[in-house]
């Protein structure tokens, strides 16, 4: 797992600072997927290419998913979740909160992760049992914040009618916590999580893609991770947060029914 955990940093690393280096030259090659506002660049497609390369350079035989291209089999029981850009917005618009993601599975548990924040310098990283860590700086989440006083991070659909309904659960949540915070990547948010820099996270929407490598980071932090009524992480929801405002944001949230779009 170390070995896997290093692999994923690297590699991540030159993502980024490919990404750096190439942003302020990016044309207006900009496209649409779900939606008008659900974009990606073409270094959103140039990074995630970068990414394949080294992989496969290094371990030929293994799966890759990724955002842009979606998955390639291969012969192993490794298989590595890529999100070239998460917060492509924030990096289209020159905001320094988008990050170069990599998971590291075997027979389906996230067992590595690397997240890097290349316009802030940092780089959050994680292996299953061994920690997570920012620099040399072991990680721990908060704990035994009550639900009024936590500082909760959440995020946007693109589609019109399901940011209508997460407005709508957003403005029942708000009163009950400290504060909101919308930054606009799911992997910052979860490291966040992990660093203690907000103390619960939930959205609707995310994909594997988007919490495999941070979700192991907040998880080694001493996070819980998972869904509604016991479901692991998905696209329906996914919440984080250290065991006891875990529970008191999921019972805020279940009677709101976060997970419907209209």
């Amino acid at each position: 797992m170390p070995g896997f955990a290093k692999l994923a940093e690297d590699i991540a690393r030159e993502a980024g600072d490919m990404l750096l280096a190439r942003r302020p030259t990016m044309s207006g090659a900009v496209e649409t997927k779900s939606s008008p506002t659900d974009v990606v660049t073409i270094l959103d497609k140039a990074s995630e290419q970068l990414i394949r390369e080294r992989i496969l350079a290094a371990r030929p035989d293994d799966t890759i998913l990724g955002e842009e291209e979606g998955e390639a089999r291969g012969e192993s029981d490794v298989r590595w979740v890529v999100d070239p850009i998460d917060g492509t917005v924030n990096f289209l618009y020159g905001l320094p909160d988008w990050a170069v993601s990599i998971a590291v599975e075997v027979n389906g548990e996230v067992v590595a992760g690397a997240v890097n924040l290349p316009a802030r310098g940092e780089l959050f990283c994680a292996a299953r049992g061994e920690g997570a860590w920012l620099g040399g700086e072991r990680l721990r989440c908060n704990t035994g914040v009550p639900l009024e006083r936590a500082l909760v991070a959440t995020g946007f659909g693109y589609g019109a009618d399901r940011r209508a309904v997460q407005g709508q659960v957003v403005a029942q949540v708000l009163p009950r916590v400290r504060d909101i915070r919308r930054g606009g990547s799911c992997a910052i948010d979860l490291c966040s999580v992990a660093a203690g820099r907000v103390d619960a996270y939930y959205e609707r929407g995310v994909n594997r893609w988007d919490y495999a490598a941070a979700g192991l980071i907040a998880t080694e932090a001493g996070a819980r991770l998972g869904g509604l009524r016991g479901r692991p992480a998905n696209t329906d929801l996914t919440l984080c947060a250290a065991a006891g405002l875990f529970e008191e944001l999921h019972d805020l949230l279940v009677p709101l029914d976060p997970e419907r779009d209209v």
